[in-house]
């Protein structure tokens, strides 16, 4: 009778070994895709950054073409002015 629990016991053992290293097998998994994930991340957050100067160099040329434009504008008005 003993024999027989010492079994059962040893068996149980046995397979709390088997899920402790199947745990362990998971986490180094997940650990490896949760930096994974956050270099991805960090990636998309750096293009985000980039997106953004190129977005403000953009819209600043565009700014300076209008004003010049309308600076061109102003120019033919007085000059249209002066020859009335």
């Amino acid at each position: 009778m003993a024999l027989e629990k010492l079994e059962a016991l040893e068996s149980r053992v046995r397979a709390l070994v088997e899920v402790i290293q199947d745990l362990k097998r998971t986490n180094v998994a997940l650990q490896d895709e949760v930096r994974a994930m956050r270099e991805r991340v960090m990636k998309q957050e750096e293009l985000g950054r980039r997106w953004e100067e190129e977005r403000g160099d953009v819209k600043a040329r565009i700014e300076k073409v209008l004003n010049e434009l309308d600076f061109l504008d102003c120019m033919e008005e007085s000059k249209e002015v002066a020859l009335d």
